[in-house]
């Protein structure tokens, strides 16, 4: 029988601490509890070190905050300093605006299989649905079916079957590679496979595709893919998008390495060997 992993949630924040504060209250809500929580963030001003600290007085769970000093957008290496601060040896990668539900973990330990990744996916909810549950602190989470329909109808959530529905884990297997579903706002991984390609590239540029690039250095090391729809679904806080200056150019270096059939990352995990956690002046 195979051993249930040990489970690091990894979420990644941004000077966002009301939606932060929502996703991790929702964590502390899981059915299943025995995870820990590391948030790895951007270099978010105080704001966000005082609502972290308020959260980890009163978790249920073991929380870490790993902080990075601001120098634009380096999701990539908050995820592998969040990684390198984990105990665990099964990462969910979550972002601050994404609330789980509540068997979000359950699910993930559910579907974790060795040799494996499993990629999940979000239901989209509308700006004023968004201001409404930070405003007044709604359990996004734990509304019900009635009220879960409402919102659809109303145009609040983009989807509403896949919040209630659970397929087994039967048909989840990809077979060969697609671009379809990769989001690391919903991103399970295995610490050893993680390291075998030297986790997320900090290599890319702003915004955009760094996720895309390590699922398919994943897929050229070996690594299957498992679809967690119908499962693992978060409910996604609206935002404004954000910049996407280099979005074509790091879309053109992840088409070069899927045709070079690239594995290991340029600059990644091992570069931060012997390296402890930043203090957040």
């Amino acid at each position: 029988m195979q051993q249930s992993p040990t489970i690091s949630v990894v979420i990644t924040t941004y000077n966002r601490p009301d939606a932060l504060a929502a996703v991790v209250e929702a964590c502390f809500l899981q059915d299943d509890k025995n995870f820990e929580i590391i948030i790895a963030d951007d270099g978010s001003t105080a704001n966000t070190r005082d609502t972290v600290a308020g959260l980890a007085a009163r978790s249920p769970l073991p929380l870490k905050h790993v902080w990075q000093p601001d120098q634009g957008f380096r999701a990539a290496m908050a995820r592998n300093r969040g990684t390198l601060a984990a105990t665990g040896d099964y990462i969910i990668f979550l972002d601050g605006d994404c609330v789980p539900q509540r068997d979000f973990i359950a699910r993930h330990r559910a579907l974790a299989r060795p040799g494996f990744l499993v990629s999940g996916s979000r239901i989209l909810l509308s700006q004023a649905l968004t201001e409404r549950v930070l405003r007044e602190h709604i359990d996004v989470a734990g509304m019900t079916v009635l009220e879960r329909l409402r919102h659809r109808l109303r145009g609040d959530m983009n989807k509403v079957l896949q919040t209630m529905l659970r397929w087994p884990d039967v048909g989840r297997v990809r077979r060969s590679f697609s671009w379809r579903r990769i989001k690391s706002c919903n991103l399970a991984v295995w610490r050893a496979d993680l390291e075998k390609v030297n986790g997320f590239d900090e290599s890319f540029v702003g915004w955009g595709h760094e996720d895309s690039d390590l699922v398919l250095r994943l897929f050229h090391a070996g690594v299957g893919r498992k679809d967690g729809a119908l499962a693992t679904e978060v409910l996604h806080l609206w935002h404004r998008e954000a910049k996407r200056d280099e979005e074509s150019s790091n879309r053109k270096v992840v088409l070069e390495r899927a045709a070079n059939k690239t594995v290991q990352a340029v600059r990644g995990l091992r570069d931060h060997a012997g390296e402890g956690p930043f203090s957040q002046p």
